[in-house]
């Protein structure tokens, strides 16, 4: 009785909780994860600085925490050169693209396996796992995309990752999940499976559709092999691809890539230009990353829980 009318007073009057005080493991806690913290941040802090510094603060031995003379001098001689600027427009392109692709993939693979009635559906969910375990290899895989066609082709970018089977399981767990209540009252009214995956299912589902689409945003943009195996046209190629060419060749060589040094690249090394392409290669999935990140833990969980 005590409990209910607690429960029942007005908020104003209700009696106020104790914060915890903390005690000395807490501060020993926090800590220890400020120093980790900073011990992750560090790097990639080192990385911009870098590429706005200049050539003496790029050669100079030490720390530097904060670039003294800051310059754009890097980012103007990378976004000077169609070498760079192109390939970072293909990969916006494939990220996008590929990511959208493989949620509707996922959507449409995932929903019919959740469903219990489903003729054969525990064959059907094997067959989708086997190829998870079992691959042809990359020689079988290169004989298939050129029997296809799609050597030098930007779809040999995007197709072949369409499918994962990894996000299908998962996303088929996660529908499994739902309450069937939500659907019976919309098949009560009339509506059919397309309805009730536009309109009832996939509203509920974004913590899940939002975990899966990054990871197939990072898996794109991140992707290099596929373009360095397939695509031979300089012109569709990807950012990633061309930055493994910066930060492996020698000084000699990637100078040859980004062409001959004029006045303006006098003020920069090549330690800028790879500070500065290894920047803008991450900057994109780190500023998509927080817009996501609130879905991203509930997406997995109520994902792995049912099968």
């Amino acid at each position: 009785m005590a409990t209910v009318e607690k429960q029942l007073m007005p908020a104003a009057v209700r009696p106020r909780r104790k914060l915890k005080r903390m005690n000395a493991f807490d501060y020993v806690n926090y800590a220890l994860m400020l120093a980790f913290a900073l011990l992750v941040l560090y790097p990639f802090w080192q990385v911009a600085v870098l590429s706005f510094s200049n050539v003496k603060e790029t050669t100079s031995l030490g720390v530097h925490l904060w670039p003294k003379e800051p310059t754009l001098a890097a980012y103007r001689f990378l976004f000077s050169y169609d070498a760079i600027v192109r390939p970072y427009a293909n990969s916006i392109v494939r990220t996008l693209a590929g990511t959208a692709l493989e949620l509707a993939f996922t959507l449409l693979a995932a929903y019919p396996l959740a469903k219990r009635d489903l003729p054969y559906r525990g064959w059907l969910t094997t067959y989708f796992i086997i190829p998870m375990f079992f691959t042809g290899g990359l020689i079988p895989t290169y004989l298939l995309i050129r029997s296809l066609g799609l050597v030098d082709n930007f779809l040999v970018l995007v197709v072949p990752m369409a499918v994962s089977i990894f996000s299908i399981i998962i996303m088929r767990n996660y529908f499994m999940a739902l309450d069937a209540a939500l659907e019976e009252s919309a098949v009560i009214d009339g509506a059919g499976y397309w309805t009730l995956l536009t309109r009832i299912v996939v509203p509920v589902s974004v913590p899940v559709l939002a975990t899966i689409g990054l990871w197939a945003a990072v898996g794109h943009w991140n992707a290099w092999f596929d373009a360095m195996i397939y695509i031979r046209d300089r012109k569709l190629t990807v950012i990633q691809a061309v930055m493994r060419e910066m930060l492996q060749a020698s000084n000699e060589q990637a100078n040859d890539l980004a062409g001959n040094r004029s006045a303006q690249d006098a003020q920069i090394s090549l330690a800028n230009v790879r500070a500065g392409i290894a920047l803008l290669s991450i900057g994109p999935i780190v500023l998509a990353y927080p817009w996501v990140q609130r879905y991203f833990i509930k997406g997995i969980m109520l994902g792995s829980l049912k099968g």
